[in-house]
């Protein structure tokens, strides 16, 4: 008789691994990574469009008021992409992120991903690698096209500026195409680009307004010196003196020059036009002042904080898309844009304190950065581990109502 203990027992195979073979990964990445691209390339158009309609306004004057060509509108408009690409690009990670993982979280993928053994962490690399991809074409963008894009728009600018002022002043029109500048003409010959009945009103400066009248003028142009030059021939100038007093004088010949530089703000080369080698080149001269030095510092560190935003994003994004399933993604959208604008906000702060000298430029800069990491990995800790955060599910639940408020309304 042979014992029931000798008798072996069936073995029961288990393979703990299936869910970890690499063909599987690599389909599930690819499933993952076609979440969040699609979204990613909507923010990116989205958040690109809402920040042009901010400068459309001042394009549209241009068109109407300055007579700017539709190609050169289209130019100008291209040359500001790159700054609205370092805002962009980050934004449509965080965005695309969090509605992914929200998606998958409210159709209860996640949850089956987790049941086949499957960990949050091992769900962060498509995450990362679309970050990381991100983080080097705002790299470059940063780099390169931004500075390139500064110039090119300036210069364009004032090519504008320089060639139609003086398609701009009408015949028997007050012109006021020069600030601080109105100009009448009784003729205005295109071809020969002489003027003639002159009348100019300077007011430029306050204190000396005066009114000259001319009988012939011309318009040059100084492209090195940025200056406008209004040769005017045959007339007299006429300014209020003090205690009632009135000075005329009277001239054959006499040169108005416009400092263009004062009509197109901001057309110095700044720290934000400089290439990565003319700041290091200026910082090593020694040749700045300090608070230039200091502006310089602190743009040389945003040149590569504000694109591994991208990567920071990608992280915070995934426990905010998973907290956030049952709310929709018009709440996500909301979450998401709260999100960057407290990063901005900390950044605008910490840039402040740098300027002042209050922290080194890298803490200043990185600030946000690194607020953002630290507060990303905690929020990341506790999705891996299935815990809910009561802070984050009341911020989820206010941009679900506000959402809600805002189709509400426009529905109505």
């Amino acid at each position: 008789m042979i014992r029931p203990d000798a008798i072996p027992s069936p073995r029961v195979y288990f393979r703990a691994t299936l869910m970890y073979d690499a063909p599987m990964f690599s389909t599930l990445y690819r499933y993952i990574s076609r979440e969040i691209l699609s979204p990613l390339l909507l923010g990116l158009v989205t958040f690109t469009f809402v920040l042009l309609m901010g400068r459309m306004l001042k394009l549209a004057d241009m068109v109407v008021s300055k007579g700017v060509s539709l190609t050169d509108l289209l130019l100008l408009i291209a040359y500001l992409l790159p700054n609205f690409a370092m805002i962009t690009i980050p934004m449509a990670v965080l965005l695309a992120v969090l509605l992914a993982f929200s998606r998958l979280s409210a159709d209860s993928e996640v949850v089956a991903m987790k049941a086949g053994g499957i960990s949050l962490y091992r769900l962060l690399p498509p995450a990362l690698a679309i970050g990381a991809l991100a983080y080097a074409a705002a790299t470059l963008v940063s780099l390169y096209a931004l500075p390139a894009g500064n110039v090119a728009f300036k210069k364009l600018l004032y090519h504008v500026i320089e060639a139609r002022l003086n398609l701009n002043l009408k015949e028997q029109v007050f012109n006021s195409a020069i600030p601080g500048l109105v100009i009448y003409i009784d003729r205005n010959d295109e071809k020969s680009g002489r003027l003639s009945g002159i009348m100019i009103n300077d007011e430029r400066n306050p204190k000396e307004i005066s009114t000259i009248f001319a009988e012939m003028g011309s318009i040059a142009s100084d492209q090195e010196k940025r200056k406008i030059t209004l040769h005017l021939e045959r007339g007299s100038i006429h300014q209020p003196g003090e205690k009632g007093k009135y000075r005329r004088l009277e001239f054959g010949e006499y040169d108005l020059s416009v400092d263009l530089s004062k009509s197109v703000k901001s057309f110095e080369k700044k720290e934000q036009d400089m290439t990565l080698a003319e700041i290091r080149a200026n910082l090593g001269s020694g040749g700045v002042s300090r608070k230039l030095a200091t502006e310089m510092k602190l743009e040389l560190q945003r040149r590569f904080a504000l694109p591994f935003a991208c990567i920071i994003f990608a992280i915070v994004a995934i426990p905010l898309g998973i907290q956030n399933r049952r709310s929709g993604k018009a709440a996500g959208f909301t979450f998401s844009i709260a999100a960057i604008l407290v990063y901005y906000i900390v950044q605008s702060f910490g840039r402040t304190l740098g300027e002042k000298e209050l922290l080194p430029p890298a803490l200043a800069i990185w600030l946000p950065n690194i607020l953002f990491l630290v507060g990303g990995a905690i929020l990341f800790r506790q999705a891996a581990m299935e815990r809910r955060i009561e802070m984050l599910d009341r911020g989820i639940a206010a941009a679900a109502a506000l959402a809600a408020r805002i189709g509400s309304r426009s529905s109505s």
